[in-house]
């Protein structure tokens, strides 16, 4: 008997991790259904762009630029405008985003700053600086993770516990996304949207966010003023050093260009 009482316990709490898991991650399905009873394509989007020349703008793929426009979220503006819109990207701190601030004052540059968890439990005086001088602060998730792969449940926790969390210690409500890694589905955008946010991607960006790539100044110039072009969203990584030693000559020449700086709150499409 009391050999069977444990087979029995051992099988219920397989059968509750199971459930667990299978609550908290969606694998690799084609389709689900939401909470609403709404079935969407969960296939995998990695975010691309194929950059084009003369300050064109690129093209971000027909298929991917479509899930974007049809859900109203952001990756580029007006083509006939010459405005840009600054994004920086914050999964930690390297001890450059003060400088990074320093900068857009001086310059009188509002940008938009993705936060994870990890940055705000660790670096709360810089996100009450970034709101207090009229930066976005924007939500990219507590953990990172690759949106997909959770289940609409986790997804929410991921978004919203942040969400929470930041109104709390500041009063500021977050209202714009930018999905980990650059992943997202048809039906990560529509839960997005759901919460209340919007998905910000990007139309430019470069290999700043290695450490191990950082002594390359010219390169980091020239590959942003090469690219910018008309509604560009521009991404950059706020833990690299050349950044943040660029990123005053970059705004200087991107303004010379006739190029003007909007916030997102200011996006035209």
């Amino acid at each position: 008997m009391i050999k069977r009482a444990y087979i029995k316990i051992g099988m219920l709490v397989i059968l509750l991790a199971v459930l667990t898991i299978s609550t908290n991650v969606v694998e690799n399905k084609k389709t689900v259904q939401t909470s609403a009873g709404v079935n969407l394509d969960n296939k995998k989007v990695e975010w691309g762009i194929k950059r084009s020349d003369n300050h064109e703008q690129p093209d971000l793929g027909s298929k991917n630029k479509k899930l974007i426009d049809e859900n109203e979220d952001i990756a580029m503006g007006n083509k006939e405008e010459k405005y840009v819109y600054l994004t920086f990207d914050e999964g930690y701190e390297a001890g450059y985003s003060s400088s990074i601030l320093d900068t857009l004052k001086e310059n009188d540059v509002k940008a938009a700053f993705f936060i994870t968890g990890h940055y705000l439990n660790t670096q709360p005086e810089l996100v009450e600086r970034m709101i207090q001088e009229g930066h976005i602060v924007g939500n990219h998730t507590v953990n990172h993770p690759s949106m997909p792969s959770l289940s609409e449940e986790k997804l929410k926790e991921e978004v919203m516990k942040l969400h929470t969390t930041v109104y709390e210690k500041f009063n500021y409500e977050m209202k714009y996304l930018r999905p980990p890694k650059g992943e997202f589905s048809e039906r990560t955008l529509w839960q997005t949207k759901q919460l209340g946010y919007t998905t910000v991607m990007w139309s430019f960006a470069y290999d700043d966010w290695d450490e191990n790539k950082q002594g390359r100044e010219e390169y980091g110039k020239e590959k942003i003023l090469k690219n910018v072009h008309n509604g560009a969203v521009i991404l950059l990584h706020a833990n690299s050093k050349d950044n943040s030693n660029i990123l005053d000559s970059v705004i200087k020449e991107i303004k010379n260009m006739g190029y003007e700086f909007k916030t997102l709150d200011e996006f035209k499409r």
